[in-house]
C-alpha cells in the first residue's frame, strides 16, 4: 500500500470505508446516546487521493464535512432507508461558490453517504461528528455484486 505524501505528513491511517484519516479532536463533554455515552463532538482529517473513494456508509450522528482542497469532492447523500438510494442528493465541495460548490456539507444523522473525487487531485476535508463518532454507530453498505 502506497501512502500519499499528504497522508504521511498528517499522520493519517487507512480508513475502513476508503481514504485516509486521523482523529484530531475529541470533546471532553460526554453526552448520552442510544448507543451509550459519547463525546459531544469529534473531528477528523480525511483525505482521498486520486483513484480512491469512500464506500457507502451511515453514521448515527450528524456529520459536517469541511473542504480544504485542493481537489473537488462530490459528497452523495443516499437517503435514510435500509440501503443507500443510488438516486442520491449530491453536494460538491470545492472552491467555487459561484459554480454551486460549497465549503461545507451537512449529512444528517442516519443518512447514507459516500464521497468521490471530481478531479485528478487529492482532496483533504475535516469531518466533525456530533454526538461524537464511534465505530459502534457506523456501518458500511453491503457489497454490490
Amino acid at each position: 500500500m502506497t501512502v500519499p505524501e499528504t497522508a504521511a505528513a498528517l499522520h493519517l491511517e487507512p480508513h475502513p470505508e476508503g481514504g485516509w484519516f486521523r482523529r484530531t479532536y475529541t470533546s471532553e463533554i460526554p453526552v448520552a446516546t442510544a448507543g451509550g455515552e459519547r463525546p459531544a463532538a469529534t473531528l477528523i482529517h480525511y483525505l482521498l487521493a486520486p483513484g480512491e473513494h469512500s464506500a457507502w456508509h451511515v453514521v448515527s450522528s450528524d456529520e459536517i464535512w469541511l473542504w480544504h482542497g485542493p481537489g473537488r469532492l462530490e459528497l452523495s447523500l443516499g437517503g435514510r432507508g435500509a440501503e443507500p438510494d443510488e438516486e442520491a442528493t449530491r453536494i460538491v465541495l470545492g472552491p467555487a461558490p459561484l459554480d454551486d460548490e460549497a465549503a461545507q456539507g451537512i449529512v444528517p444523522a442516519g443518512t447514507w453517504q459516500a464521497a468521490r473525487l471530481l478531479d485528478d487531485a487529492e482532496c483533504l476535508v475535516s469531518c466533525m461528528v456530533s454526538p461524537g463518532f464511534s465505530f459502534a454507530d457506523w456501518r458500511l453498505a453491503p457489497p454490490v455484486d
